[in-house]
């Protein structure tokens, strides 16, 4: 069973093996086709495509209105439908990958872990590292079975807004925040209405986990990096912009040995949109 990463070599022998489930999770805040269009264009064998914006986030408003996010967490049974729409089952080993250090990769890997299911991995590297190695893309559609994976007890945890605005009154917890340091400063925003960041959170950028070969840092240099920034991980929250490279960092802390910090799945995009919150600029 793979859980956190998987190589490109250890994926291409098992690349044919019908209990695997293979996801593209490509994907362009910027441009919401581009990621189907580079699917059609070409992807790993047998693998289906995950769009972040329909199947793997929910409704931005709750059914009292409330905005929750850019790319809030969808309904746990909803999620099962779209994964046994994949052909996935509760033994199937799922391997997740994209074009972009696994920043979209990530939430799926998360997502799975919400609903109870271990056997997922990122694939190391992604989509580069695939093709680095001399394997071929496929453009065949996929016409993939239906699953049989059932919702179980989630494997990670998450924390709301008001957790968040608790432990800003309070709390010994501490957040960090997976943007972009000018971001997190409140400098050059473009995504989100309000710049700056939740008071008193720390900032890791994502793309820190990663080596210059695209690939993640090996556990020990992650443990040596990340341990003093969260501390004990069961009591950290991590956050982004709108949940998704958040992932990131929390795969980043499985690989290091770190396991059990919490997602704030709302991010900033949910906590700057109400006033009343609080917001901090600058280091």
């Amino acid at each position: 069973m793979y859980t956190t990463l998987i190589s490109a070599a250890d994926l291409a022998g098992h690349i044919d093996n019908p209990s695997w489930v293979i996801v593209d999770c490509r994907h362009d805040l910027m441009n919401l086709a581009a990621g189907r269009e580079a699917y059609a264009a070409g992807h790993l064998p047998h693998a289906l495509f995950a769009d972040i914006e329909t199947e793997l986030s929910g409704a931005k408003r709750g059914a009292d209105g409330v905005f929750r996010g850019r790319h809030p967490l969808p309904v746990r049974a909803d999620l099962v439908e779209t994964l046994r729409s994949w052909g996935i089952d509760d033994d199937s080993q799922v391997v997740a990958y994209d074009a972009h250090g696994g920043m979209f990769a990530a939430r799926l890997w998360w997502m799975l872990r919400w609903v109870g299911h271990p056997a997922v991995a990122v694939l190391d590297g992604g989509l580069a590292a695939w093709q680095a190695a001399g394997l071929a893309l496929s453009t065949a559609p996929q016409s993939p079975r239906s699953g049989t994976i059932t919702e179980r007890a989630p494997l990670v945890t998450t924390v709301s807004a008001a957790d968040v605005l608790d432990n800003i009154k309070g709390g010994k917890r501490v957040v960090i925040d997976a943007r972009a340091a000018d971001r997190f400063r409140g400098e050059n925003e473009t995504i989100d209405p309000v710049g700056g960041h939740i008071p008193g959170a720390k900032n890791h950028f994502f793309k820190d986990n990663l080596g210059p070969d695209g690939r993640f840092k090996d556990a020990a240099q992650l443990k040596a990096e990340l341990a003093p920034l969260v501390g004990n991980p069961q009591d950290a929250i991590m956050q982004c912009g709108s949940g998704v490279t958040a992932c990131h960092n929390l795969l980043a802390l499985e690989v290091a040995g770190l396991p059990g910090a919490a997602l704030y799945p709302g991010s900033w995009s949910e906590w700057c949109a109400d006033p009343a919150r609080p917001v901090a600029t600058g280091t």
